[in-house]
């Protein structure tokens, strides 16, 4: 369960990657975003068909519209009313480009847009555009975040942790603040696409920004969640064993979470590019709850090797993509953990970041 919410029956999170065309080139993609769209994407028609089977997932299924940049597609504003229609909670993670216009934003805003998320990997214009790949990204970015402001739109600020963005952390955080966000949604690297050539930090560099993190979320006007990070949770438990406050946390790839891809492949992650199956051929209402590989993943007893000995792994259990990403076994031990279980004297993952 999830609060109210159980999670063997529904995603808080579903994620449709429209397409992967986007102008840019982030360091970090995960998508390797090409320029052009896929010419098997979802049609809109079938675009429609994922989104009534997803209202059959409850009351206000939360659905995330991605990409590569889900404005290369002209059918978004008809997706996010269609979606709003339904009774679900459409949401839209544009890329930091000139697509994001304060026209499109307004369309969308009165199809019934209810939250934008906008990527912030830097504190200013140098740090962010560089690694985005693209010069001037920084203000469009800013451009369309203070657009949100003016639409009563709610804003979401997503950034990747790894070396090369880890330091620009404070700067990102008083930037979050500065737009009035509501959420600083913080992503820790997973290498795949793009992502490879990045360096991840280390487990004890991570430790200690999620103990940071929880200091932010204290003492910000706005909420702070991660993503491929479950242990997030268990540094805030321990905390709370200290006397700090107990927290609700985010979910794991296939406990909570699932992706669609721009094909209609049914992933368990965006970043665990296993299929489960197919949009097309059947419900991802029925590929959720009853796919072996989803199944799998929220059988926190099938983990293996120190997540499978830790006492936290039913409210962690370490991102699955992770593990699946540097050992093929998605339900291997997450390497990005620094924590060791009482009486643990098993293997431990092999570990090559920088601190």
């Amino acid at each position: 369960m999830y609060g109210d919410m159980d999670l063997t029956e529904r995603p808080l999170v579903l994620i449709w990657e429209l397409t992967q065309a986007c102008e840019l080139a982030c360091k970090h993609c995960r998508a390797d975003a090409q320029p052009r769209r896929h010419p098997e994407e979802l049609t809109t028609a079938e675009g429609k068909a994922l989104l009534d089977d997803a209202r059959e997932f409850g009351e206000g299924q939360l659905v995330v519209l991605s990409g590569g940049d889900p404005l290369a597609r002209d059918d978004v504003v008809d997706l996010v009313d269609y979606g709003t229609d339904q009774g679900l909670r459409m949401t839209l993670t544009p890329s930091g480009t000139a697509s994001v216009t304060r026209d499109a934003l307004t369309d969308l805003s009165e199809a019934g847009l209810r939250r934008l998320a906008l990527s912030l990997d830097g504190g200013d214009a140098v740090a962010h555009d560089t690694f985005r790949g693209e010069s001037g990204s920084y203000e469009a970015t800013m451009d369309a975040a203070r657009a949100a402001d003016d639409l009563d739109v709610p804003l979401q600020i997503n950034t990747t942790v790894c070396a090369e963005t880890v330091d620009q952390l404070p700067a990102i955080r008083e930037r979050v603040a500065e737009l009035g966000a509501v959420l600083w949604s913080v992503f820790f690297l997973v290498p795949v696409g793009r992502g490879r050539v990045l360096t991840p930090i280390s487990p004890a560099r991570a430790e200690r920004v999620m103990e940071w993190l929880h200091e932010v979320s204290d003492e910000a006007p706005f909420g702070v969640k991660t993503t491929e990070a479950p242990h997030y949770r268990r540094v805030g438990m321990q905390q709370a064993e200290d006397g700090g406050p107990t927290r609700r946390m985010g979910v794991r790839a296939g406990k909570g979470f699932a992706f669609v891809s721009h094909t209609g492949e049914v992933y368990p992650s965006g970043f665990l590019p296993e299929s489960a199956g197919d949009v097309r051929e059947d419900s991802v209402v029925d590929i959720y709850r009853d796919a072996e590989l989803f199944r799998s993943l929220r059988d926190d007893d099938a983990l293996s090797g120190k997540c499978g000995a830790c006492e936290f792994r039913g409210v962690c259990g370490g991102s699955r993509s992770r593990a699946y990403a540097t050992t093929g076994d998605p339900l291997a031990a997450d390497p990005l953990c620094d924590y060791e279980p009482p009486g643990y004297d098993g293997p431990v993952p092999d570990q090559h970041p920088a601190d």
